[in-house]
């Protein structure tokens, strides 16, 4: 049965990166099988909230949410049978509107389009969500019990103000922030929310929404862990598939000259999805120690006192929450530009298969950024998760511990 909001909560926050995504299956996988066999239960996801190819990720979870520790495995087959030719094509019409648009043409007479603007067509994946991710299902597993919450992050293209539709086994939304920039609107989930939070500009067409356009939830919040903490979270699962250097800015392989449009272009998105979980991690570690040391000096009593006074509902506000990251270990960039310069990679052919190799060669390392956004490639997929097997595999005892003690009553 769905929990009080009063109760615990173990939320699972999924970041963006387009073809990246698939490293964070790897890490789910090991968590829902092997972390589990270890607790002797299976572990529970109460909310699940995801941006970006995250939120895609997160609404294959909801949808397969009944399957216990099998779910992953839907996801991992969904992945590993990508073919980067049906995915990666020009968007023919998407160019010339933009084309047009730029030369003061871009009017348009009749009813406007679902989809605007993008280089790359977005039909491959519209056809590849509908076959395999059912919806519906979503919230037939929020009513069993299965899940409590999912929420799923856009930026509205008109205002860019983030909104963070949210589903969830009680009606409407909670309390939300007083953040001018940020709006929760109460949704039931489909799969034009997921393509809208997934529609990174430039490369994909913006899709329409409750009358308006909207694209990728990670220009302002990539990583969304404010939606779970509103949600009653009480202990979040992070999973970011941004690898960070710690080389030094003169150790980076600098050019002499000015990098080509590609290079740009992949770091343009590498700033636009860049996320702040650091900075958010660290503003909730303070607040827990703010939280803790309130009650140690004035009882257990405080926290809710506390959010009494600030005027939030019984049930909400703020409260100790424990989080937990895991980050790609490997240069995800690197392993792009390395796969599609392999033999492995050498039956793809057409379009598709130029762009990438041209991303990939070593000439052009610098592009290899961008080459890993669009590399939605089953083999590259299958090497990403077990990049994310592995990783988890390497924090496993931190992970049993963390659920330890998350379980949802029977």
């Amino acid at each position: 049965m769905p929990r009080a909001l009063d109760q615990d909560r173990t939320a699972l926050v999924l970041a963006g990166g387009a073809a990246r995504g698939a490293y964070e299956v790897g890490v789910v996988q090991h968590v829902l099988t092997e972390v589990a066999k270890d607790l002797g239960h299976d572990v529970d996801l109460d909310i699940l909230s995801g941006t970006s190819v995250g939120a895609l990720n997160a609404c294959g979870l909801a949808a397969f949410a009944d399957l216990g520790r099998t779910r992953a495995s839907r996801l991992v087959d969904v992945w590993t049978s990508l073919d980067v030719t049906e995915l990666v094509r020009p968007d023919v019409r998407g160019v010339l509107q933009m084309g047009a648009r730029l030369l003061g043409r871009g009017g348009s007479d009749g009813e406007v389009p679902a989809r605007e603007g993008g280089l790359i067509a977005p039909e491959g994946l519209e056809r590849l969500i509908a076959r395999k991710v059912p919806f519906s299902r979503i919230d037939a597993n929020m009513k069993a019990g299965h899940l409590d919450a999912l929420t799923v992050s856009t930026t509205h293209i008109t205002s860019g103000r983030t909104v963070v539709y949210v589903q969830q086994t009680t009606p409407g939304v909670p309390q939300w922030s007083s953040d001018p920039t940020t709006v929760a609107r109460a949704a039931k989930i489909n799969a034009r929310h997921a393509l809208a939070s997934a529609a990174i500009p430039i490369l994909f067409r913006a899709v329409k929404l409750d009358g308006d356009y909207h694209c990728d939830g990670g220009l302002r919040q990539n990583v969304p862990l404010s939606p779970a903490r509103r949600l009653g979270a009480s202990r979040v699962l992070v999973i970011n598939p941004r690898h960070i250097s710690t080389q030094p800015l003169d150790d980076q392989g600098a050019e002499d000259l000015f990098p080509g449009p590609l290079f740009v272009l992949g770091k343009t998105l590498n700033a636009l999805l860049l996320d702040r979980i650091d900075t958010d991690l660290a503003r909730l570690e303070t607040i827990n120690k703010i939280l803790l040391a309130g009650a140690r000096l004035h009882g257990d009593g405080f926290v809710e006192a506390l959010n009494r006074e600030m005027g939030y509902a019984e049930g909400h506000g703020l409260r100790p929450m424990r989080a937990l990251l895991v980050r790609a270990s490997e240069d995800i960039g690197r392993m792009a530009a390395e796969y599609v310069r392999s033999p492995a990679f050498a039956r793809i052919g057409g379009i598709s298969g130029r762009l990438m190799r041209r991303l990939g060669e070593p000439e052009s390392r610098n592009e290899s950024d961008l080459l890993s956004y669009l590399l939605f490639d089953g083999t590259f997929a299958g090497q990403l998760i077990e990049v994310g097997r592995a990783d988890a595999r390497a924090r496993h005892e931190e992970l049993c511990a963390f659920f330890a003690d998350a379980r949802r009553p029977r």
